[in-house]
């Protein structure tokens, strides 16, 4: 039976959908990842779609959605992906989930050329990319 992970960041369009879907990818199978937002945005970066997809890391359809969805679920791990989001009270998930903090810097929130943003985007990925492995490799 595979392991669950619950990614949370504030908006749920960019940093979250990134290691959600790297989770997913990566693990092949022994992770299955989720994602969420405690103020989602209501929808998915396009940015962080395209650094998916540069990296060809497939993506079914992501959507940005509140924690509430999967509140008293049962996961083995959540895991914050930004410094606001860890700060927020939870609610509450079931189980004895490992919780885990990833502080990643939102490149949604830099300005800047077509190439600094995308700099921006592939660092985040690199960054969750590599806590993957840390952690579940």
């Amino acid at each position: 039976m595979s392991k669950t992970a619950l990614v949370l960041c504030t908006g749920n369009s960019c940093r979250s959908i990134m290691a959600e879907a790297l989770i997913n990818h990566l693990c092949k199978g022994a992770v299955h990842a989720v994602s969420a937002g405690s103020h989602p945005a209501g929808f998915v970066h396009p940015q962080s779609l395209a650094t998916l997809g540069r990296h060809a890391v497939a993506v079914d359809t992501p959507r940005s959605k509140s924690w509430d969805e999967f509140a008293n679920q049962q996961f083995d791990f959540v895991i914050t992906v930004c410094d606001e989001a860890a700060r927020e009270p939870c609610p509450a998930f079931g189980g004895a989930a490992r919780r885990l903090h990833w502080s990643t810097a939102d490149p949604a929130k830099l300005t800047g050329s077509a190439d600094e943003i995308q700099a921006a985007f592939d660092s985040a990925f690199d960054s969750l990319k590599q806590r993957i492995e840390e952690e579940f490799l």
